[in-house]
């Protein structure tokens, strides 16, 4: 039911705390990427339909930081690329020796493309050319950089071999528009504003990965998966390129209650074709992409609502 300004402030004076609304932050990234905008939509879902609950998206370094908020308390929920929340909860990689036990997955929301781009007359056509460039390779702490620099090593290649800029997505594309880097990379949904943006007024190129480099990636990183970016995604890319791929999961605390776990599944599932209207990479929002690809246990709120869809949960989903 919606009030009136006037008849709320009434109704807030009368009875404060029937209508007093529990503040969620929900953990994002830069704003040139997908994480901002899918985290607002988020956000409005369970505005609009968590009773008691209203939600904000935060501006912040994306998915290594944002599980440091989520084991502090700072943010309730928190997207992230899947091998750092897998790092985070296991202990492992950029984490190890601080492992963030109670991290819980709620969802997986979408996949990621690791797009490389530099602009069509840079003469850079493959990874190996990167060597003696300037390349950015995401914000610092970032899952960008965390698969930048997974590929560059699985193919023999080290920050030694490159000037490693480590610059957000929108920094990125300034940089190489103008002139001030010759390749950047992005780990992120496509399309991409920035990626968009930089190729209304630049001719860019996307650098393909042949097989034996996707595959060198994929043994170094399971989590790593082959993808097709379709042409026609980026102004003047009009072919295919096959590129990696890296799920992303919206992680919660295991210090959520059952009950909103389960609530906020409810709605973003139920409603799944508001965040759809926000942004295209919500179309891999389902129960099943969930099930397939969450590298973490679930929360057992969200496991709740799975079985009441009638999906059968995995054993190595359940905490």
């Amino acid at each position: 039911m919606k009030h009136t300004p006037l008849l709320a402030a009434a109704l807030a004076l009368t009875a404060a705390p029937v209508l007093a609304q529990s503040q969620l932050s929900i953990a994002t990234g830069g704003t040139g990427g997908v994480y901002y905008p899918m985290g607002g939509g988020l956000a409005e879902i369970i505005n609009n339909h968590v009773d008691g609950y209203s939600a904000t998206a935060e501006v912040t370094g994306a998915s290594v930081e944002n599980m440091g908020l989520i084991a502090t308390g700072d943010a309730d929920l928190a997207l992230g690329l899947a091998d750092t929340v897998q790092q985070a909860q296991t202990g492992t990689g950029r984490f190890e020796g601080q492992q963030l036990e109670m991290i819980r997955g709620l969802a997986s929301m979408y996949a990621n493309m690791i797009q490389i781009v530099t602009l069509e007359d840079s003469g850079i056509t493959s990874l190996a050319d990167l060597a003696g460039h300037r390349v950015s390779v995401g914000a610092p702490g970032s899952g960008t950089e965390i698969n930048a620099n997974a590929i560059l090593e699985a193919n023999g290649i080290s920050y030694d071999d490159i000037d490693e800029q480590r610059l957000n997505f929108n920094e990125t594309a300034d940089a190489l528009a103008n002139g001030d880097i010759d390749v950047g990379f992005w780990s992120v949904g496509a399309p991409t504003s920035s990626i968009l943006n930089l190729a209304t007024t630049q001719s860019i190129r996307l650098i393909q990965l042949s097989d034996a480099e996707i595959e060198a990636a994929m043994a170094a990183n399971p989590i790593f998966a082959r993808t097709s970016l379709a042409g026609g995604t980026y102004d003047g890319v009009d072919a295919d390129t096959t590129v990696l791929g890296v799920p992303n999961v919206l992680a919660v605390s295991s210090e959520m209650s059952d009950d909103l776990a389960y609530e906020i599944a409810n709605a973003m599932f139920t409603n799944i074709a508001d965040l759809q209207a926000v942004h295209p990479a919500a179309n891999q929002t389902t129960v099943e992409f969930t099930l397939s690809a969450t590298p973490i246990p679930l929360h057992p709120g969200a496991i709740r609502y799975f079985e009441e869809v009638g999906a059968t949960v995995p054993d190595r989903l359940r905490p």
